[in-house]
């Protein structure tokens, strides 16, 4: 709830904000989706979706084998539950695509959702601040 109510602000300063975190649950999700309708704020679900067994053999931090360990409880999509979205705007099976296929989707999506448009932009299409006349670091 609370990383939900830092994106409203956010977007309602004008900028665009990414949320990337777990959110297992669709209330959780849908209410956050409603904060933003409800200021007039754009907001797209974005699942990546991509099966159990391939999110463990990623498992960089080891989490997966502390669960099938029995040292970590709660753990969500595994013994703890998860919904998935039913209808995102933008779903990733990123098993299936590389990283920058993954972010081609993305941009296209904001693209086609009005919040990659108007003033100028850089070289990727991401908009720059009003001002901006310079290089990036």
């Amino acid at each position: 709830r609370r990383v939900g109510e830092m994106a409203c602000l956010f977007n309602n300063g004008g900028t665009i904000t990414l949320v990337t975190l777990v959110s297992p649950y669709r209330a959780d999700r849908d209410e956050a989706r409603k904060r933003h309708e409800d200021q007039g704020l754009k907001f797209l679900e974005v699942f990546l979706d991509v099966p159990l067994n391939v999110v463990q053999d990623r498992d960089p931090k080891g989490l997966y084998a502390k669960v099938a360990a029995g040292e970590i409880k709660g753990f969500t999509g595994v013994d703890a539950p998860y919904e998935p979205p039913l209808s995102p705007e933008v779903s990733l099976p990123n098993q299936q695509m590389t990283v920058d296929e993954c972010v081609a989707v993305l941009m296209d999506a904001l693209r086609r959702q009005g919040v990659l448009s108007g003033g100028p932009a850089d070289a990727s299409g991401l908009p720059l601040p009003p001002g901006f006349t310079g290089n990036w670091l």
